[in-house]
C-alpha cells in the first residue's frame, strides 16, 4: 500500500531540526525495499539555504521527487516538482494542468536565480556564514542558559529557548532584526544567501540585546 514517503531534509516550521544522516539513509533503503518513492520537500532547504545547491546533496542521499518553490524564483513567484527521468515518464500530456503553471516570466525569473546561485557560489557561502552563524550562536547559548540548543545547516539555523520565543521575536523585529517563531519555542532564522559576517555579528548581538532585556 506504499507508494511514497515525503520528508523535509531539514525541518522548516518543525523547529529547523536537522535529519540525521542514518535516518535519510534508512529511508532511501526502505523506499528500495518497498518499490516506493523517495520524496524530499526542498521548498526551504533547496537553492544553496543548506550550502549546498540541494540539502539531499549534504547527505549523500539522492531522491526520486523533489519539490522547489520560493528561492527558486529569486522573488518572483514559482514552483516546480522535479523527477528522476523514469518517474517523471509517468506524467503523460493533460494528466496535470495548472491556471498559471511555469508562466514565461516566472520562469525567466528562475532562470536568472539560477545563474546567479551558481555564478556567484552562493551555496558555498551560505556554508562558510552559516558556520560563522552558529558559532557566533552556541557562544551566546554559553552566556545565556536560556538557549537550550543551537542547530541547523548552512544558512537554515535555529535556537531554541527554554521560554516561548514569540516574544524574544518580536523584540528582535523591534530592533531591525528579521527573524521569526516557529514550534513555538524556537528562533528561526532564514538570512539571505548574500548575508557576510558583519551582518551575523550585529544579528548576534541584537539578540543579546533582547535576552538581556527579558531578564
Amino acid at each position: 500500500e506504499l507508494c511514497a514517503v515525503l520528508v523535509e531534509p531539514v525541518q522548516g516550521e518543525g523547529g529547523v531540526v536537522p535529519a540525521r544522516p542514518e535516518f535519510l539513509a534508512g529511508l532511501r533503503r526502505l523506499c528500495d525495499e518497498r518499490g516506493a518513492l523517495l520524496v524530499f520537500d526542498e521548498i526551504q532547504t533547496g537553492l544553496g539555504r543548506t550550502g549546498s545547491l540541494f540539502a539531499y546533496q549534504r547527505y549523500g542521499v539522492e531522491p526520486d521527487v523533489m519539490t522547489l518553490a520560493k528561492a527558486l524564483g529569486g522573488g518572483m513567484p514559482i514552483g516546480a516538482v522535479v523527477a528522476r527521468r523514469e518517474v517523471a515518464a509517468s506524467f503523460r500530456p493533460g494528466d496535470h494542468g495548472s491556471t498559471f503553471g511555469g508562466n514565461p516570466v516566472a520562469c525567466a525569473a528562475a532562470l536568472a536565480a539560477l545563474d546567479v546561485l551558481q555564478e556567484e557560489d552562493l551555496p558555498a557561502r551560505a556554508a562558510s556564514v552559516g558556520g560563522y552563524f552558529l558559532a557566533r550562536l552556541e557562544e551566546l547559548a554559553r552566556r545565556w542558559p536560556v538557549v537550550r540548543e543551537v542547530r541547523g545547516l548552512g544558512l537554515m539555523v535555529g535556537a531554541e529557548l527554554a521560554v516561548p520565543a514569540g516574544p524574544v521575536a518580536a523584540g528582535c523585529r523591534e530592533r531591525g532584526l528579521l527573524v521569526n517563531c516557529t514550534a513555538q519555542r524556537v528562533l528561526r532564522f532564514l538570512p539571505p544567501l548574500v548575508v557576510g559576517e558583519a551582518e551575523v555579528d550585529e544579528a548576534v548581538n541584537i539578540l543579546e540585546e533582547v535576552l538581556a532585556g527579558l531578564a
